[in-house]
């Protein structure tokens, strides 16, 4: 077994039966540089839209909304209904090859800078710094017995991780639940069940995963560690140690000589296992357990700029690059190979088709339902007559009247309501009937067509088809 390979079976303890490793508990420090403050402003981004879009107003209504009771989705001027299910798996695969080009382009990505855990560990841990220090100081506090300075402390960190908490939970129901409605639901605590329960369990998953989990999500718990090897190749950018130039790695002595002291770059002061927060050794190599914060390299860069020597040590690289020592235009070069190249032409036809169907989507929808009790009847003027019930869904933000038709039979008339008029944004039950002289069609099923049209609006129709049933 080589030194690498030694060192990192050294640095897993596992139990007596050697099935799992044991826990430690991550004190991770806290670090400046340049991919920090990346993915601060990821947090501040994600967040900002989280926490503010449920506030935004779109005509008259909240911007985004998923109204579970209503059974329709808002989002700004789109309204969605069940029916257009199909625009929820077009998203789902949008953002499918989305993350197969990320992963396939630059690793891990999402998990260091925009995944859920990821922010909200992020923000736990940074209140958790201000109230009990940076990473010696909450170590030391941990290992005291309680008294009351330790008790203080850990009142006032986990009444704001409650707090932050509580505030994400009620903000996950206001995209269900209007928002506004909700904190009157609070202010006059009458709660219905289905919104109490979401809040409290959103609440309570936050403050586990985020507050004491932490990295244990994403080493036990992600699904995405386990498969996230098959999408990565020699040329996919990961945190990258260089053992050519950091090995042998060692403390340096003030005026030694150089020739005294063959060592390599790394001055082993584990400072980049002390940033990383899943605990992890970068320089054992690629791990399952890394998250691509890249705090690693903010923490490296600085001790290199202390010892006078160049950065990059750790950095983001590929397994080619390091092997065939690429220079950056060389493999920025690679990046542009047939995996990235399928996954975006796949994930740019998509997107184009899904736009160009939301451009084009006609904000209209009619459900054509026939009276199965009375296939068909003779009407009191002789001819055959069927019953219908349209269901017309009007998915723009504005009313609109329409007119009904039908086709199909010669002779085909309609007897009842021609004209409806449906709120925006609503839907309305229509109940007529149609008739055609006998003989005008064959025996049994006859295809007819309704014709719904929005008055002033020509391009807002449905040509619904439907059956009529001659005796």
């Amino acid at each position: 077994m080589d030194d690498a390979a030694s060192s990192k079976a050294k640095a897993i303890p596992i139990n007596a039966d050697g099935l799992y490793e044991k826990h430690r508990t991550v004190y991770a420090r806290s670090v400046d540089g340049i991919f920090n403050n990346w993915r601060w402003a990821m947090v501040v981004f994600t967040q900002s839209l989280f926490y503010g879009l449920c506030w935004i107003e779109w005509s008259g209504r909240q911007a985004v909304l998923f109204h579970i009771v209503e059974r329709k989705f808002y989002i700004f001027g789109l309204v969605f209904w069940p029916q257009d299910v199909i625009y929820l798996a077009v998203l789902l695969v949008i953002s499918a090859y989305g993350l197969f080009l990320v992963t396939a382009v630059g690793g891990r990505l999402f998990c260091g800078y925009a995944c859920p855990q990821t922010v909200y560990t992020e923000i736990l841990m940074w209140i958790e710094r201000k109230i009990e220090g940076e990473r010696p100081a909450r170590m030391k506090l941990d290992a005291q017995p309680l008294n009351p300075r330790k008790l203080r402390l850990k009142v006032i960190k986990h009444s704001l991780w409650l707090l932050i908490a509580l505030w994400t939970g009620i903000t996950f129901v206001g995209y269900f639940t209007p928002i506004r409605e909700l904190f009157g639901e609070i202010a006059a605590f009458d709660l219905g069940p289905w919104e109490a329960f979401w809040i409290f369990f959103y609440s309570a998953f936050l403050y586990l995963m985020a507050g004491f989990l932490r990295e244990q999500v994403c080493k036990y718990m992600c699904p995405y560690a386990r498969f996230q090897g098959v999408m990565f190749d020699p040329d996919t950018l990961i945190i990258s140690y260089d053992p050519e130039r950091g090995e042998p790695r060692g403390l340096r002595r003030k005026g030694a000589a150089a020739k005294a002291q063959p060592l390599g770059d790394c001055v082993d002061c584990s400072i980049c296992v002390q940033v990383c927060p899943t605990g992890i050794d970068i320089r054992n190599g690629l791990q399952l357990e890394c998250i691509a914060c890249a705090a690693c390299i903010d923490a490296c860069d600085q001790v290199m700029d202390k010892v006078g020597s160049p950065r990059g040590l750790i950095r983001y690289s590929t397994e080619n690059a390091l092997a065939k020592h690429y220079t950056a235009r060389e493999m920025l070069a690679h990046l542009l190979r047939p995996r990235t190249l399928l996954y975006s032409s796949i994930l740019l036809a998509i997107i184009m088709a899904a736009v160009w169907s939301l451009a084009h989507r006609v904000p209209l929808k009619v459900d054509v339902l026939r009276d199965r009790a009375t296939l068909s009847r003779e009407a009191d003027d002789g001819r055959i007559e069927n019953v219908f019930r349209l269901h017309i869904s009007n998915t723009d933000e504005a009313p609109h009247r329409y007119s009904i038709e039908v086709s199909g039979i010669e002779g085909i008339d309609i007897v009842g309501e021609r004209q409806v008029e449906v709120p925006a944004a609503s839907s309305k039950t229509v109940a007529l009937s149609a008739r055609v002289e006998p003989g005008a069609g064959k025996r049994g099923s006859n295809e007819i067509y309704f014709d719904v049209r929005a008055e002033n609006h020509d391009k807002i129709a449905v040509h619904e088809k439907t059956s009529f049933f001659l005796p």
